[in-house]
């Protein structure tokens, strides 16, 4: 079999962080589970809803473990497997960490897909790991009735450079380091609907490393961060606005799009699934200004190894804006929100 004739979209029935469940459900799977033994090394764990677990060593230095791990959003196996590296290892990034250490997870339907497109998934992942510096060491498969690729990631940080999703403060501005629109592309991809010149355009941004979150992780103004995933940008945001205790303003107007056809593509019906369970989720912690299908698709479309939102002081903005510049992220320098005291809603977009 030629791997270039390869779609593994057409092997799954979801496609990357859109196969996320729904934040409600996970809410309610969560809940039921039996109370953890007491560890006062455990720094982050299930008590919050952040992006990795985080252990301390007792040396001022903490272990960051994640895991991801997703069905395919591109056809293409080589980069499938980048793709869902990236988004991997990104978890470690959003807590201020450096990766260190990269495990495999690989579900591969024997019967249909012969091992050397697997291999080509393998290939891929071990390329994001090399830009990354770490190793891909090792790793565990079964025979699934689905492609499934993922990693279980390992990074260090210094304990007092750790950044959270839940430790906003009132004041801060809110930055993201990647466009919105992953979703709606690879949907419209999907429906035939995608025009030629965005061809590869939602995998280049979701290839791309979120580097900067270990040098954001050493400023002290930046007080919250996560990256945006499966449950779009309001879904993320409304999980650092309640662990804030706040309540956040969006600036659409300020908010980057993959390419201003996403109007297009949206009148067309290309909205993925996830868009409409995640707006069922937090839909009703939203206050709309101008509630339009359009907001909405962009603001709660699922994005796979999406930016980084980070919640930062006044005083550290010309750090943070300096910093985007040096790694190319200029684009994003203009912040797309603020956090406020709490009020009745969780965010309420401009």
């Amino acid at each position: 079999m030629n791997t270039n004739d390869i779609k593994l979209t057409q092997y799954s029935h979801g496609a990357g962080c859109g196969c996320k469940i729904a934040p409600n459900v996970l809410e309610e799977i969560l809940s039921n589970q039996l109370a953890q033994p007491n560890d006062n090394h455990l720094l982050v764990g299930n008590h919050s809803k952040d992006d990795a677990a985080v252990y301390d060593l007792g040396d001022g230095k903490a272990l960051v473990s994640t895991t991801d791990f997703f069905m395919p959003i591109v056809d293409d196996p080589y980069d499938f497997g980048r793709i869902a590296s990236a988004n991997a290892i990104s978890d470690v990034y959003a807590m201020g960490g450096k990766p260190i250490l990269a495990i495999a997870i690989l579900g591969w339907p024997i019967n249909q897909l012969s091992t050397e497109v697997a291999s080509r998934v393998i290939a891929g992942s071990r390329s994001i790991c090399t830009e990354a510096g770490i190793v891909l060491a090792g790793g565990h498969s079964i025979d699934a009735p689905e492609p499934i690729f993922g990693l279980a990631v390992n990074g260090l940080v210094d304990i007092v450079n750790l950044k959270q999703n839940n430790t906003a403060q009132a004041g801060d501005y809110l930055f993201l380091t990647k466009p919105l629109g992953v979703g709606i592309l690879t949907t419209a991809e999907k429906k035939g609907l995608l025009q030629t010149e965005h061809i590869g355009l939602a995998a280049q941004k979701m290839m791309q490393l979120n580097k900067i979150g270990e040098h954001l992780g050493k400023i002290k103004g930046v007080h919250a961060m996560t990256d945006v995933t499966g449950f779009g940008l309001l879904g993320h945001l409304t999980e650092m606005c309640e662990g804030s205790g706040l309540t956040a303003e969006v600036f659409f107007d300020h908010i980057k799009w993959l390419s201003i056809s996403l109007s297009d593509y949206v009148t067309a019906g290309a909205v993925p699934g996830g868009t409409n369970r995640n707006l069922k989720a937090y839909g009703h912690k939203v206050l709309f200004n101008h509630d339009t299908a359009l907001v909405r698709s962009i603001l709660a479309d699922p994005q796979t190894s999406g930016g980084l939102l980070i919640s930062v002081a006044p005083e550290s903005i010309d750090e943070v804006v300096s910093l985007l510049n040096d790694h190319g992220l200029k684009e994003h320098t203009e912040p797309i929100g603020k956090m406020l005291g709490q009020q009745d809603y969780s965010i309420h977009v401009l």
